[in-house]
């Protein structure tokens, strides 16, 4: 359910906010090439996991789906990021390589910028009494940055040989190992989201 009204919300406001940001500095806005990105990268993988979830309920059962569809699914999502990160990093190893300090200077914002989102997040669900299976998700998807839509505008409007397109590759790069950290963190801050029994209260 979080994914997907993450996904509804970027459906919506991933343009607006674009051609913005592009407005602010002082750049063409492309409208048709924000629109192309959020359709194929957004729109799409929305409307394909709702259509597949229910044809797959109505021919094998909501219980079939989680228990064995989903365990399935999981590995060849894993495999999938795999290959995209060595595409990724195929296309642009040679800049990252020979421009260090560059890369340096886009990662640390990003880093920064990740685990702030992220304990923003985890510390208002925390405030608002969320459960832990609704805060950590939560703090994850708001700290999440949504690169394949980056990568994919960026490398329309600026060329796959550009720096914002080299931004966004970066981006993934340092996304995927800083998230699996926020995700050690929340395993391993779990109980502070459990109700705790009172003394009053049978063992």
């Amino acid at each position: 359910m979080m994914v997907a009204v993450n996904s509804l919300t970027m459906l919506f406001l991933y343009g607006p906010l674009g051609g913005f940001l592009l407005g602010v500095g002082k750049l063409p806005v492309p409208w048709q090439a924000l629109l192309l990105s959020i359709s194929v990268y957004v729109a799409l993988p929305l409307v394909a996991g709702y259509i597949s979830r229910k044809l797959i309920i109505k021919a094998k059962g909501e219980k079939w789906l989680k228990e064995k569809f989903l365990h399935l699914l999981g590995p060849i999502t894993i495999v999938a990021l795999l290959i995209t990160l060595v595409l990724l990093f195929s296309f642009k190893g040679d800049v990252i390589m020979d421009n260090p300090l560059t890369i340096l200077w886009i990662s640390v914002p990003l880093f920064i910028q990740t685990v702030f989102i992220f304990a923003l997040g985890y510390a208002l669900a925390k405030l608002l009494k969320l459960k832990y299976k609704n805060a950590a998700p939560t703090a994850m998807i708001g700290a999440s940055n949504h690169f394949e839509v980056a990568i994919a505008t960026s490398t329309m409007l600026f060329g796959l040989s550009s720096g914002a397109s080299l931004a966004t590759v970066v981006g993934v790069l340092i996304e995927v190992p800083v998230m699996l950290l926020l995700v050690r963190i929340c395993l391993r801050t779990k109980d502070w989201f459990e109700t705790k029994p009172t003394d009053s209260q049978p063992n």
